[in-house]
């Protein structure tokens, strides 16, 4: 037996929604028809759903954003909700997407709030996106706001596209030099380890060490893997832990070059979210409670966090954020500007643009640094590898033994 849940009318046309369990389809219908209900739709029950769920993936950032796009510009067009995501269930090609729109259909079919049926899909809808979806729905600005959101998702998902690509080349070519690397170590150093014994003299240190280096690594490799695996494993889970991710937060802030393109980052999706929750007239508490879970760092959540305790003791948005020095004196002051003005929102969006544009100045200046310094080191490590094994030629008539 399967359980389905089913939408039907009774008599009276009045709608009757619920579950009840067949062996399939048209068993079910006809236990409805046998109750003198009309049958509207039947789908498989919370058992299928479950199993549906634990199948599914990652929803793409870019699947979010067309679909709230489109979706806000078909109920601005005064499309019902319910129409609307039916449509755009239908024309979704992601196979992750689907079941998700049409279980959050089915929600708002059967009386649930827009905002409610998203809630079901954390992973999916965060908590930024349910509670301006919320707010829109109880100030009857829904399309409004997800035009907004639209355009958050968008700008998000363009930086961190930016700095992806960013860090995508050091990345490749650190990995080619490490592999480069372990090639020329394991499989050509002995052949020339083994052409230096007959010499019968002593070998130069740096060649003598990169042998005995290439033997260490060709004996123990296997149990090099495992340990580097168990490491990274290791580590992996102290990162997720809540102290590892505040250790690792603390340390990426603290970086030479990168932690300050880490804490532009953080002061930009800060500002950013703000904007788009207080146009959105989510109250002011729980604006600082979501900015602070989606800034993507510990750290400015507990600066979020301390500040929101002192708003709630009476102290204004400025004077609140200044008592901590990650928030730069720039901010604090425009926010203060904004407080007296009225217009928080206008200045926390020309805050997310101004760093924006400091954090894509900064990836330009990396990108173009870092390609010459990683040729550089492509260079030297590959180059100290080849002139250690070729040394001895060099001073071949000190070590060759006539």
């Amino acid at each position: 037996m399967a359980s389905f849940t089913y939408q039907a009318r009774d008599t009276s046309g009045r709608p009757v929604n619920g579950d009840l369990e067949a062996a399939d389809p048209q068993a079910a219908a006809s236990a409805l028809m046998d109750r003198g209900l009309m049958v509207i739709s039947i789908r498989a029950g919370a058992a299928h759903k479950a199993g549906r769920k634990r199948r599914q993936g990652r929803v793409k950032p870019q699947d979010l954003v067309v679909f709230t796009r489109q979706l806000a510009t078909m109920i601005d067009a005064g499309l019902p909700l319910v129409q609307s995501l039916t449509a755009l269930e239908e024309q979704t090609e992601s196979h992750t997407f689907k079941p998700v729109l049409r279980e959050t259909t089915e929600k708002v079919e059967q009386g649930y709030a827009f905002s409610e049926a998203l809630e079901a899909h954390p992973k999916v809808f965060n908590k930024l996106y349910v509670s301006m979806v919320a707010a829109g729905e109880t100030g009857g600005l829904l399309s409004e706001i997800l035009d907004r959101l639209a355009c958050y998702l968008e700008s998000s998902s363009r930086l961190k596209k930016k700095v992806k690509s960013a860090m995508t080349y050091p990345v490749i070519v650190c990995c080619v030099a490490i592999s480069i690397a372990l090639f020329l170590i394991i499989k050509v150093i002995p052949i020339f380890g083994n052409i230096y014994k007959d010499f019968g003299a002593q070998l130069p240190m740096p060649t003598q060490i990169l042998i005995d280096i290439s033997d260490i690594i060709r004996t123990y490799f296997l149990l090099a893997l495992i340990v580097l695996a168990v490491a990274v494993f290791g580590l992996v889970k102290f990162k997720r832990s809540r102290a590892g991710t505040a250790l690792w937060d603390r340390a990426k802030l603290r970086l030479p070059v990168f932690g300050k393109l880490v804490h532009k980052i953080c002061i930009s999706r800060f500002s950013r979210t703000f904007a788009a929750l207080l146009r959105s007239g989510v109250p002011i508490l729980e604006t600082l409670r979501i900015v602070g879970q989606s800034s993507g760092n510990t750290v400015v959540e507990a600066a979020v966090t301390k500040a929101a305790s002192s708003i709630e003791h009476g102290d204004n948005l400025a004077v609140a954020l200044g008592q901590n020095p990650i928030f730069p004196p720039m901010l604090v002051r425009m926010i203060s500007a904004g407080e007296q003005t009225g217009k928080v929102d206008v200045m926390l969006e020309k805050i997310s643009d101004f760093y924006d544009e400091e954090i894509e100045a900064t990836l330009a200046g990396l990108t173009s640094l870092i390609e010459p310094l990683l040729i550089v080191f492509l260079g030297v490590v590959v180059g100290s590898i080849v002139i250690c094994m070729f040394l001895p030629i060099f001073k071949l008539n000190q070590i060759v033994q006539f």
